[in-house]
């Protein structure tokens, strides 16, 4: 079961570092010019985020919020912004991509970008965050889908957490930005295998974010 985690009304207005609004300014650039080239295919299923206001909610989460754990992962990581600001936040951070030119512009932003980030939260030396190519569903997600044609299905690639040593409950927060009318899918494979006391957080279009605590096995 899952329970909802009230976030408060004025998220918005939380400060943001300096290199947090150049990283996003950096990104909003170079996905537009990614989108608008007409000589590569087009990935229909990214949509960059609000980032400025999901940075501001993990903040908050990370400060008001019990954690039961270090490790974050975001699913369907794109260029990373979302993976660099948790690590910014002092998380492990992971994410997760299927689509290999992404994960190439994700590695980029994580070189371009890591150290100012870091050095804008002081937070301590660690190693980068990491990117891995393939599938974040779990082994047999799909099965809770009721419509086949969701966005997070079919991807043909394998989960990527057995190539980690991991299982989706080995992590504390999970990111994810639902495709519309995937939320509740997300919602439940998080459900079903997270561990009791993990965080979901969504962003699920403009200015609403989502975030729930797992508080026991479905």
């Amino acid at each position: 079961m899952l329970q909802s985690i009230s976030l408060p009304r004025h998220l918005d207005t939380r400060p943001i570092p300096a290199s947090v609004h150049a990283m996003v300014h950096d990104l909003r650039c170079r996905i537009e010019a990614f989108q608008d080239r007409w000589d590569i295919p087009q990935i229909e299923q990214f949509v960059a985020a609000d980032y400025q206001l999901v940075y501001q909610t993990l903040d908050w989460l990370r400060e008001s919020q019990l954690m039961i754990g270090n490790r974050f992962v975001e699913w369907g990581c794109g260029f990373a912004a979302v993976t660099l600001m948790a690590d910014a936040l002092g998380w492990e951070a992971l994410g997760i991509e299927s689509e290999s030119v992404l994960i190439e512009h994700g590695r980029r932003t994580v070189a371009d970008w890591c150290d100012a980030l870091r050095e804008d939260s002081a937070i301590a030396p660690l190693r980068p965050p990491e990117l891995w190519q393939g599938n974040f569903l779990p082994a047999g997600a799909e099965d809770l889908a009721d419509d086949p044609t969701l966005p997070s299905l079919g991807h043909g690639s394998e989960p990527v957490y057995h190539r980690l040593g991991l299982e989706l409950d080995d992590f504390a927060v999970v990111y994810s930005y639902p495709w519309p009318g995937e939320d509740e899918f997300h919602e439940q494979i998080f459900d079903q295998y997270a561990a009791r006391g993990a965080v979901l957080v969504q962003f699920c279009g403009p200015n609403e974010m989502r975030a729930w605590r797992a508080v026991s096995r479905a």
